[in-house]
């Protein structure tokens, strides 16, 4: 199962269709207070639909709290629009953690400091960034592909791409 993390969320519809996205996906979604929002705004709870109740969310009330709780930090992944690095180049793992800042202006450099791996996605020069839902979609897709393709293999199967 990966971890999701939304840290200083601000727009309750993209938190609420990450959440049904990692209802969807079994991953589990972790939010890091202040958010821009009440957490049961009608926006949350109608972008995230009636999967809400499904999904495994925790929510913290700061970034100290939430990375006491990381068991190895080693596996943490921060996306950033500045970071050399693609996500297509890692080789991400079973209970990994992905991590997205606020919408506004991404992962701070108090949060960015604390871990190795900074992550970005590739885009085209024509634009700053991806909506936040769509970042997570990409990397979650590629994460439980890989994790997908692993498996089968680990069980003597083909692996089908």
């Amino acid at each position: 199962m990966l971890n999701i993390v939304l840290v200083e969320p601000e727009i309750p519809n993209n938190t609420g269709n990450i959440g049904r996205l990692c209802v969807g996906t079994e991953s589990r979604l972790h939010l890091v207070h202040p958010f821009g929002f009440v957490i049961n705004d009608k926006n949350l709870k109608r972008s995230g639909l009636d999967y809400w109740a499904h999904l495994d969310v925790t929510e913290y009330p700061n970034v100290v709290e939430w990375v006491e709780q990381i068991p190895d930090t080693s596996r943490v992944f921060l996306m950033s629009s500045h970071a050399e690095k693609s996500y297509l180049e890692i080789e991400f793992q079973d209970d990994d953690w992905l991590v997205f800042g606020k919408e506004s202006k991404g992962l701070s450099e108090a949060v960015l400091s604390q871990f190795e791996n900074h992550l970005k996605i590739p885009m085209s020069a024509n634009i700053r960034s991806f909506n936040i839902g769509n970042s997570v979609a990409f990397v979650i897709g590629e994460a439980k592909r890989q994790i997908a393709v692993k498996s089968s293999l680990n069980k003597g199967g083909v692996a089908e791409i």
